[in-house]
């Protein structure tokens, strides 16, 4: 397994609720998908919504694109296994850079800041 990439982002929780306070659902359903948008309203929404868009930033570090060259924020689709592990979907733009590459993802927060540490690893090799 080797390791293509890294990437970092860190956001103000702040930034994030003055960006809902400013633009509401437009900014909600632009930048998240249905399912991160479910999953943001168990918790402290700003908080959990910072923590997701550091990882889509932190994954468009990895693909070495950012928010360019057909990779959009909703292609990098931030999800919780059953014991609410973050992983990471890839659709559209961002899968086709990807190319069948996994992640693994590291999200944190506190009252004031939300972090993600994103790895980028060459996709399993197919056993016949």
């Amino acid at each position: 397994m080797s390791v293509l990439s890294v990437g970092i982002d860190l956001l103000e929780v702040k930034r994030m609720e003055r960006a809902i306070e400013r633009w509401g659902p437009r900014l909600l359903e632009r930048v998240f998908t249905a399912g991160e948008r479910q999953e943001s309203e168990r918790g402290v929404q700003a908080q959990a919504l910072a923590a997701r868009y550091a990882a889509k930033e932190a994954v468009s570090k990895c693909l070495r694109t950012g928010f360019s060259r057909g990779v959009y924020r909703k292609d990098i689709e931030v999800v919780s296994d059953e014991r609410g592990a973050p992983g990471i979907v890839l659709h559209g733009g961002a899968a086709r850079v990807a190319a069948g590459a996994r992640f693994q993802l590291s999200l944190t927060h506190t009252d004031g800041m939300a972090a993600a540490v994103a790895v980028m690893l060459e996709p399993l090799e197919e056993v016949s």
